[in-house]
């Protein structure tokens, strides 16, 4: 039975990756939210917004930031990351940024977002806890294999290492 998992992502420069991501099967995600569902979503503000990824990591075991160019110290990234940590889901992270978009385009790496939330109670950088993946391969299609072959191991190793902290 695949795990169900809450995606984290940078929408605009990100969603293609993000996409194929999802489509691979081994996890079951939250689904995108439609446009005009955002939309409402965006237009009640920050308590609208952080009530919607409440309800989007109800019932999930571990948060999967997918991760590009631009992902790392996001204001609502952050606010996922912590939130998923203090609800006990497993987190990890895999970079999507050698995967190409619609217009055939990778991206260049970003930083770690891990690196910029704290361990509550060690005060340590998150980052110094959670995993943080690079698929190898030499094009898009490789490094897509990689996430494919690995994703599901890689959650189940995020959920030990929440369960260790």
């Amino acid at each position: 039975m695949a795990r169900k998992c809450f995606f984290s992502f940078h929408y605009v420069p990100d969603c293609v990756r993000a996409s194929q991501v999802r489509q691979i099967g081994t996890i079951e995600g939250n689904p995108p939210a439609r446009d005009n569902d955002w939309e409402t979503v965006v237009g009640g503000g920050d308590a609208a917004i952080k009530k919607w990824i409440a309800g989007q990591m109800e019932g999930k075991t571990c948060a999967i930031v997918l991760i590009g160019g631009n992902t790392a110290n996001r204001k609502w990234i952050n606010h996922e990351i912590v939130q998923a940590w203090d609800r006990g889901l497993g987190i990890v992270g895999i970079r999507i940024h050698g995967l190409k978009n619609f217009d055939g385009n990778t991206a260049s790496q970003g930083g770690n977002p891990f690196d910029h939330v704290t361990h509550g109670t060690s005060q340590k950088k998150l980052s110094s806890i959670v995993k943080c993946y690079t698929p190898s391969g030499s094009d898009s299609k490789e490094r897509y294999a990689w996430i494919s072959k690995n994703l599901e191991a890689a959650v189940e190793e995020a959920i030990a290492i929440r369960k260790a902290n």
